[in-house]
């Protein structure tokens, strides 16, 4: 049986998960080094909704500590040479179409789309093609126009902890400081994960997920914020990372992904929802 685009984007995430959780690291000082949010090497555009998690996971797994890729065509295009024997990631792609029957079709608004898998190889898997190293931290790097967008929330947040948190009970953010933080993308990944969590309180969102994942749905909570925190990093116009300190509950996440291929797709909507909550709350009321 062929295997659908889902399946396929299921699996690579799940092998990659397998194969790096004995290496994750806080994306604070000490933490190791940096992945920068996957940007396209050629293009030099972002990768968006469930790539950001796929292609983060397959350089966690293949210790790759940069966030460029392409396909073998981009980089052929280039100068660079994909060496022999490496292995690509996939990533997915969304095209406007006319009618179509195919399983993997969806369908928002009226307007009919498909999904497109393509196969990318990062820098590191990459002869004749060098990359620009990555910024040094300073303490002058907070970005101005995203704490704003932060604060345009009115999410209580403090700072002070030695980890970063949402409480349910106090309706409260908790965050260590800005200068623990190895750098500014991180803290604001980190920031942007207990603000997802923060969206999905009884009185916002009211984000239920048992009904759907039962006993994992803790787990899957954490995967929405991992999505949410990467597709807010987008929206802002920064890098970022998935925060990685939750290792504990990747054994509920890899019950629910091979169980359940669409689970990924289903978490990436959600988080979705909770970035336009928090970051863009007029085209939530204009949808009600």
């Amino acid at each position: 049986m062929t295997e659908t685009i889902f399946q396929r984007v299921t699996r690579q995430i799940v092998e990659s998960i397998e194969a790096g959780a004995a290496e994750f690291h806080m994306p604070r000082h000490g933490g190791g080094s940096a992945l920068s949010c996957p940007r396209n090497a050629i293009s030099g555009r972002a990768y968006r909704g469930v790539n950001i998690l796929s292609l983060w996971l397959g350089a966690r797994s293949a210790g790759f500590d940069c966030g460029e890729w392409a396909t073998y065509r981009q980089w052929s295009e280039r100068g660079g040479q994909v060496r022999k024997g490496e292995r690509g990631c996939p990533v997915v792609f969304w095209k406007r179409q006319g009618p179509i029957d195919e399983a993997e079709d969806s369908q928002s608004n009226g307007a009919r789309f498909i999904a497109r898998a393509y196969t990318v190889f990062n820098v590191a898997q990459v002869d004749g093609w060098s990359s620009e190293p990555a910024p040094v931290l300073s303490e002058e790097e907070r970005l101005p126009a995203v704490d704003a967008a932060f604060a345009a929330t009115e999410a209580k947040i403090e700072h002070g902890a030695q980890s970063a948190s949402y409480s349910p009970l106090d309706d409260c953010i908790r965050m260590p400081t800005f200068g623990r933080f190895r750098d500014a993308d991180a803290y604001y990944a980190v920031l942007a994960h207990e603000v997802t969590h923060w969206t999905g309180a009884k009185h916002r969102l009211d984000r239920q997920l048992t009904g759907r994942f039962g006993s994992a749905a803790y787990a899957m909570e954490e995967l929405v914020a991992e999505l949410g925190a990467a597709f807010t990093c987008a929206r802002l116009g920064i890098s970022g990372e998935p925060r990685p300190d939750h290792a504990a509950y990747l054994a509920s996440w890899l019950r629910v992904l091979r169980g359940d291929p669409r689970a990924i797709f289903t978490a990436a909507g959600k988080a979705q929802e909770a970035v336009d909550y928090a970051f863009d709350p007029a085209s939530v009321q204009s949808d009600n």
